[in-house]
């Protein structure tokens, strides 16, 4: 347990550390979004990784990652598979909130 512990606190600085240096090497990734293949948020470029045909944001980047480590998944489609409920949410919210930007 301690050692989950110690591994997800240093995972959690590297994927911090990643999204830090794409900030450094290009100051305008914070104005660059993508919709995470994950969770379906609207995310900022700065951190995230390209897993075959996913882009995952930073924070998915970091629980892919610790799935990885933590030998919880095998590959990036089980955790695309396993947030397919946050991603449809995530979808209907959006929905939801462009319809009533346009009602009122």
């Amino acid at each position: 347990m301690e050692d989950e512990k110690k591994i997800i606190e240093d995972m959690q600085e590297v994927v911090l550390q990643m999204a830090q240096d794409d900030i450094e090497e290009n100051p305008d990734i914070v104005n660059e979004y993508f919709d995470c293949s994950a969770c379906g948020k609207n995310k900022c470029m700065a951190g995230s990784i390209q897993y075959s045909k996913y882009r995952l944001c930073n924070d998915c980047v970091l629980l892919a990652e610790l799935g990885f480590k933590l030998k919880k998944i095998q590959n990036i489609q089980e955790l695309i598979d396993a947030m397919e409920d946050k991603r449809l949410t995530e979808i209907c919210d959006f929905i939801k909130k462009d319809s009533n930007a346009h009602n009122n």
